[in-house]
């Protein structure tokens, strides 16, 4: 079988050589796509075509992309957390010396110096001590999120000898376990943003966190602190910032958003949206999203979706596979079976996992898969989508495709 992947935006080669050529039709005017891949593209605007099983995006944030109206078509949405990370991670860094010393302006400074050398010597000497900066080692760096971003921020800025707080409510033990212990995690946000010299964010942009930073938080933090903001512009309140920033309570923004009420005004510092602008980091999302698209469309391994739950089952040489996406109710997989054994199917495995209000079933059976069963569960109340993916024939512990 040959699935059809629909891309939106150009992927890097590296990614798309994850998808061999003898099974994978890939392109920008695919018709009737298994799939699509994108980047930066704008969903929202876009009717999903009936043929689509899932969307991968080769970036961690899926704002362009609406992830309600897929859930409801039983469509899984993958991204790539943690892909773009370093690339990330380094420029926070850097937005940390940016701030720290001055370096934006001051480099503008000079860029405008005429005159001969000794002209320039003497305004280098009378202008330096406006651009007096401070150094990091002993600074607070306050770290709200610590995902695969922010938990490579907090342990570079621990390595520079900062005092780092870490603040995360819903931290996953894998990133847990690679925060640095030198990293103070504090369950309370009132007191981070009270502690901090310099806050960094690394949430995504969701209802909860939208002007999660506004006039009563900035309020609470270190006259002269420094706001630094790489995840989404909407996360923090640019009214209450430049208010800030007026009044001296902040001493500096540093963000990757441009916008008219930030450009060309003074203590702020944008960036052209650079983040995960290397090669590199295009290379890894492309590769990642790749990979999980694979998988979801030959074997119907699920990793990595921002709406279904990760469900990954091994398969036994000769079973047919049925993927089912459907609502998080009872006796889902009890109708199931039922309708299996009816069918006189034997199940040889099964695994059902839910997320919230959405749920995933994999069941392997020993016999191929009428049409007539497979119609009968999508008619299933709940049932979202329904696939039967191809006889396994692959030796245990090889993939199929």
């Amino acid at each position: 079988m040959t699935f059809k992947i629909k891309t939106l935006n150009a992927i890097s080669n590296v990614g798309l050589s994850r998808l061999p050529k003898q099974d994978y039709e890939v392109g920008t005017d695919i018709s009737d796509p298994d799939a699509i891949l994108l980047r930066s593209a704008n969903m929202h605007s876009v009717e999903l075509p009936q043929s689509v099983l899932a969307v991968a995006r080769a970036g961690a944030g899926t704002n362009n992309i609406p992830i309600a109206e897929f859930s409801a078509k039983g469509v899984p949405v993958f991204n790539t957390p943690g892909a773009n990370a370093n690339a990330v991670k380094e420029l926070v860094v850097a937005a940390l010396f940016l701030a720290a010393r001055n370096i934006i302006p001051a480099a503008a400074f000079a860029h405008r110096l005429d005159g001969d050398s000794a002209e320039m010597d003497k305004s280098v000497e009378a202008g330096k001590k406006s651009y007096v900066g401070f150094e990091l080692p002993g600074r607070t760096l306050g770290v709200i999120g610590l995902g695969a971003i922010g938990v490579e921020v907090a342990n570079a800025a621990s390595a520079l000898g900062m005092r780092v707080l870490g603040y995360d409510p819903a931290i996953t033990v894998d990133h847990a376990w690679r925060l640095s212990a030198k990293v103070e995690r504090v369950t309370n946000l009132e007191m981070l943003l009270k502690r901090c010299d310099i806050l960094t964010l690394h949430v995504p942009l969701i209802d909860a966190t939208r002007s999660m930073i506004a006039a009563d938080q900035l309020a609470l933090m270190r006259k002269s602190a420094v706001l630094i903001n790489f995840a989404r512009g909407p996360i923090v309140d640019e009214d209450a910032v430049v208010a800030a920033l007026e009044s001296g309570r902040l001493r500096g923004y540093v963000c990757d958003f441009p916008s008219p009420k930030l450009n060309k005004r003074e203590k702020v510092v944008t960036l052209p949206h650079l983040g995960a602008s290397t090669n590199e980091a295009e290379e890894n999302c492309a590769r990642m999203a790749a990979d999980q698209l694979k998988a979801y469309l030959e074997d119907g391994t699920i990793l990595n979706s921002v709406n279904f739950p990760n469900a990954e089952l091994a398969r036994n040489e000769g079973t047919s596979r049925l993927a089912i996406a459907n609502s998080n109710v009872p006796n889902m997989v009890g109708q199931i079976s039922t309708l299996l054994a009816e069918a006189g199917l034997n199940i040889s495995d099964l695994l059902n996992k839910s997320r919230g209000e959405l749920a995933y079933t994999l069941v392997d059976v020993e016999q191929e898969i009428p049409a007539a069963t497979l119609e009968q569960i999508k008619q299933i109340a709940g049932v979202l989508s329904a696939r039967v993916i191809a006889t396994h024939d692959s030796p245990p512990g090889q993939p199929a495709g």
